[in-house]
């Protein structure tokens, strides 16, 4: 593993990467807006079969170049970028992990619920996070110090960046429950939870705003039971940790990155009050 380098997380970086943040989503807007009036937007499909379009490439060429320019110590792994075998990225203490277009199908469907995420890992865990929700000109970031001198916790910022405010999870948890989830991944196994908890209000949205919705006190739990990939999670899970929220396996063990040798994560639930058993909920046990 490589020494830490002497480059540290404060406020003027932490800024710096909201500008970053902020940038790619003006470049995918403007292809977003060109959509909507009819034009092409580059579409094609990875190995996967999950869409790319020119904006996920045009966010994703904006964003490396500026955090190279801003760390160059630290490595830069986005999802346009992510073939970085096992044994070359285990070596890394502190990295970028950026999603530069997370909801490429919100993007396509014309639901503005897509977000920008660029996080910095250290030591397998998110540190810090931000969440850009371009067509509400929207900011979510979170620290979680340990390497450097920002300020630990989550904030929203509206109107440009000007207006900032902080955010906190919500504690207790409301009655009746309130859930976020996924559009498109739903199943037996979350049926099952939402019936252990009783009354619930469940809104589905789609992106890493599930995160951010639940960091900001607008949802109680966010159980995630289909798959998603690391950088859609990283950012926002940062967020979640500044805000005072949880993120945690199936095992209760805290959900980490870059331990795998596949970007895929396991299934976790997200939460705000720990006095609430979720996770003996989600296996049929919890009261």
């Amino acid at each position: 593993m490589t020494t830490p380098v002497p480059v540290l997380l404060d406020e003027a970086l932490v800024a710096a990467v909201r500008r970053i943040a902020r940038e790619a989503g003006d470049a995918i807007l403007q292809i977003y807006r060109d959509h909507e009036r009819g034009e092409s937007v580059g579409l094609q499909h990875k190995q996967d079969q999950s869409p790319l379009t020119a904006a996920d490439l045009a966010a994703h060429r904006l964003i490396s170049a500026g955090l190279a320019a801003l760390t160059p110590e630290w490595p830069v792994l986005s999802e346009e970028s992510a073939e970085v075998p096992l044994a070359v990225r285990r070596r890394w203490s502190r990295f970028w992990l950026v999603d530069p277009l997370d909801g490429t199908k919100e993007f396509l469907s014309r639901n503005g619920e897509f977000t920008v995420n660029i996080a910095l890992i250290d030591s397998h865990e998110p540190v810090f996070g931000v969440v850009h929700v371009p067509v509400k000109d929207l900011d979510y970031w979170g620290v979680v110090s340990g390497v450097g001198e920002a300020s630990t916790g989550a904030w929203r910022a509206r109107l440009r960046g000007t207006v900032v405010e902080p955010i906190r999870v919500a504690y207790p948890v409301a009655h009746p429950v309130r859930v976020v989830g996924s559009r498109s991944h739903r199943g037996d196994s979350l049926d099952g939870f939402l019936t252990r908890i009783g009354a619930h209000e469940l809104v589905a949205m789609g992106s890493s705003l599930k995160f951010c919705v639940l960091a900001e006190g607008g949802a109680d739990v966010y159980p995630r039971l289909g798959p998603t990939s690391e950088w859609d999670t990283a950012a926002a899970h940062a967020v979640v940790r500044g805000a005072g929220g949880q993120v945690v396996q199936l095992d209760g063990a805290a959900l980490e990155y870059n331990r795998r040798d596949t970007w895929l994560n396991p299934h976790f639930i997200a939460y705000a009050d720990p006095d609430r058993d979720w996770l003996g909920l989600l296996r049929g046990s919890g009261a």
